[in-house]
């Protein structure tokens, strides 16, 4: 049994023909699917409705949902499952991070060190009026 948490990412396309509330309540269900069996969702992120490559069950567009969450290897399978039960997901996808995807991403999370603003530069008053002054004395 394997008891290590790892973190996973689940990518699924939900109808795009629901509403706003019904695609929330589809997230919501897979949320429930990985909290209800010892996970833990770190971020959500909704790419919103796209056009689909090719046609799915005659479908052209829908609606993209990224999930990150921490669990152990258990908790896949209810997941999974729970997906192709949910007529209104069209497609999934969920892969465990290897070790170099989670410190690239923390690399490229950290911003860059901050460049020291210029100095101010003196402005001097041009040439000519230099020269002015020296044959006035």
């Amino acid at each position: 049994m394997d008891t290590a948490k790892r973190l996973y990412e689940t990518t699924f396309i939900v109808n795009a023909s629901l509403d706003d509330p019904q695609v929330e309540t589809v997230i919501g269900r897979v949320q429930e699917a990985i909290t209800k069996n010892g996970g833990s969702v770190s971020a959500v992120n909704k790419w919103g409705r796209k056009r689909l490559s090719y046609p799915i069950n005659k479908k052209t567009n829908g609606f993209y949902v990224n999930l990150e969450f921490e669990a152990t290897g258990t908790v896949i399978a209810p997941l999974e499952r729970s997906f192709q039960l949910d007529e209104m997901v069209l497609r999934h996808l969920t892969i465990a991070l290897d070790r170099r995807a989670i410190k690239a991403r923390a690399a490229a999370a950290v911003p860059a060190p901050a460049q020291p603003e210029p100095a101010p530069v003196t402005t001097r008053e041009p040439l000519f009026t230099e020269q002015a002054e020296e044959k006035k004395r």
